[in-house]
């Protein structure tokens, strides 16, 4: 069942949270993060989904990693720190699979390619600025894995698996080969979407539970407006 198009505001987050959850059990629970909402505390003061699991699971716990705030998808948070550090461990050893949907205002020049980059942060304008050299103190590589899934009159579908977490590195590499994601002005795109929202779902995550070991795959249902909805057809 698609989350519905409008996204919730500071005020009613708390009481949709339940319908966010994805998966859960002693160690882990996964949202359906919605845009709008930040996947942890910001300048705004707005309540953020870490805030509202700890309400949710009456415990304090802590997020496994971060989804920006106009972006959509699936949100990993540990209830021990047992399981923290052991998906910390798998994040870094890249044992984690994240595959993200991106709706795109060009078609790249090459349906499938890989991106590597280097990327760091520019704190003064909350940007990623990447380069094909490393000419910067701070700077780490980015490397992602894109697929071409489908187009329709005005926009297309790719698929993204993130080998690197950077900041903002999905947008900030789309963008630089001239694929900027739907909504997403801080990085080129046309117009802002109504709701703030940019068209990046972070779609599937594929770990290893920290106590049994068996394979973990979640998925996260699609948001559900116009522009979503025109795509699911290429999901197979």
């Amino acid at each position: 069942m698609k989350n519905s198009s409008e996204n919730p505001t500071p005020d009613n987050a708390q009481e949709r949270i339940g319908d966010w959850v994805l998966y859960k059990n002693n160690q882990l629970i996964a949202f359906n993060k919605p845009a709008g909402i930040p996947a942890q505390a910001d300048k705004t003061g707005d309540k953020s989904l870490l805030q509202l699991a700890e309400i949710f699971t009456k415990s304090s716990v802590q997020l496994v990693h971060r989804l920006d705030r106009p972006a959509s998808g699936v949100v990993l948070v540990a209830k021990t720190p047992k399981a923290l550090a052991n998906l910390n461990e798998q994040f870094r050893n890249r044992q984690v699979q994240k595959t993200y949907l991106a709706v795109v205002e060009a078609m790249p020049a090459e349906p499938n390619g890989r991106l590597e980059h280097w990327i760091w942060k520019n704190g003064k304008t909350n940007r990623a600025v990447i380069s094909t050299e490393k000419g910067h103190a701070d700077a780490d590589q980015a490397i992602l894995e894109y697929k071409h899934l489908g187009s329709s009159e005005r926009y297309h579908l790719l698929e993204v698996n993130l080998l690197t977490g950077r900041h903002h590195q999905i947008r900030a590499q789309l963008a630089a080969m001239g694929c900027i994601i739907k909504g997403d002005v801080k990085y080129g795109a046309r117009r802002s979407n109504k709701d703030r929202s940019i068209h990046l779902h972070a779609w599937k995550l594929s770990f290893l539970h920290p106590v049994t070991q068996e394979n973990v795959i979640l998925t996260a249902p699609l948001p559900g407006d116009s522009v979503w909805d025109a795509m699911t057809a290429y999901l197979g």
